[in-house]
């Protein structure tokens, strides 16, 4: 199985044997290779507009909502600033699809624009990208867990620990931590440095601390424009809020009661990014401010696929799944699946886990 387990090449993308047989996939190298064609080719008309009818409104909001606290209109800040969180959130995404060159045609385009926009997400281009990468490399796999995933134990696992251990697992699957402290920390402080990357070489060094000045910078021109405090008001909700959600997000992308998890000698990267990613199913208003990332099963089946092709790509597939499908309502249920149950093959709560019903 070793021959089908992806790498991580140069450009931090995934590479893999993408030619065997997966239920909801093309069967044939052939039919694979057509279908990837098809929806891998982004363009610069359709990805520079992309880009630009996010960060045109995210700065009229956030002018409008600096506008709002010095005029005493705190009604339409609070209108404004649930926007003000789905614009960052799509910037978000749009920096990720350049880490995996999915963007732009020009990888230079894609470093570039991926730069800019770490600058306003608080995430280091190259840093974040490599964790991404090794998330899509080791994803569903009980052996290569820990890298840029959600720690989950295994039911033995969690039988195993101690009652202190058990209880700190629980308290870091809690919802405050999982959906509210945890982003918060991650985007605000743990992107700072290069964390679990320190050896790793000079770049991620230069990218997270380059990306930790132009903040700065950014921060001091506009303070002295219109006061620090007015930026803590306006960008600190909507940095808490954004971050939420995209915790939110990536949480319900793998963690659902169907999902996928083996160990390395029968994990196979097609089955672990069909059955292992979601398919969200949300409305279209949340879809478009989501780009699309809640197809995530399609995503990590080829993550160069463009966000605005990832519809297009889901259809043409020649077999629909079901078994990962979830509704927004459904997805609220699974906050409380926390361990793997390798015997009956599902995500199970705790209380399940210790015999309930």
């Amino acid at each position: 199985m070793d021959s089908a387990r992806p790498r991580i090449s140069a450009t931090g993308n995934v590479r893999g044997n993408h030619t065997s047989r997966s239920r909801g996939a093309p069967g044939e190298s052939e039919a694979w290779s057509t279908w990837r064609k098809q929806h891998c080719t982004p363009t610069f008309s359709r990805g520079g507009f992309e880009v630009a009818i996010t960060i045109v409104p995210y700065a009229l909001v956030w002018y409008a909502m600096y506008w709002a606290t010095t005029h005493a209109h705190p009604w339409l800040y609070a209108a404004l600033l649930p926007l003000g969180a789905g614009f960052l959130v799509r910037l978000f995404i749009i920096q990720h699809d350049c880490g995996h060159r999915a963007l732009l045609p020009s990888r230079r385009a894609n470093d570039w624009l991926g730069r800019c926009l770490g600058v306003l997400t608080l995430a280091p281009y190259m840093h974040w990208n490599r964790s991404h990468a090794l998330h899509h490399a080791t994803s569903g796999n009980l052996d290569r867990r820990g890298a840029g995933d959600i720690d989950t134990l295994t039911v033995a696992e969690y039988r195993a620990r101690s009652r202190w251990s058990r209880w700190r697992y629980r308290l870091y699957r809690s919802p405050p931590v999982m959906f509210c402290i945890g982003p918060a920390f991650v985007f605000l402080l743990q992107n700072r440095i290069p964390a679990g990357f320190f050896r790793a070489g000079w770049r991620y060094w230069a990218s997270t601390l380059g990306t930790d000045l132009a903040i700065a910078a950014l921060v001091i021109v506009l303070g002295h424009w219109i006061g620090m405090g007015s930026i803590l008001i306006v960008q600190g909700p909507i940095m808490l809020l954004s971050a939420a959600v995209g915790g939110w997000l990536f949480y319900v992308q793998h963690q659902f009661e169907n999902t996928y998890w083996s160990g390395a000698g029968e994990w196979g990267f097609r089955d672990a990014a069909l059955h292992g990613s979601s398919h969200y199913d949300l409305h279209p208003v949340l879809r478009w401010f989501t780009a699309n990332i809640g197809m995530h099963d399609i995503h990590h089946l080829c993550s160069r696929i463009p966000f605005y092709r990832l519809p297009q790509a889901g259809r043409a597939l020649p077999e629909s799944r079901h078994d990962n499908r979830l509704t927004l309502w459904q997805s609220l249920k699974c906050v409380k699946l926390v361990l793997w149950d390798e015997e009956s093959r599902r995500l199970v709560s705790i209380h399940e886990a210790s015999g309930g019903t």
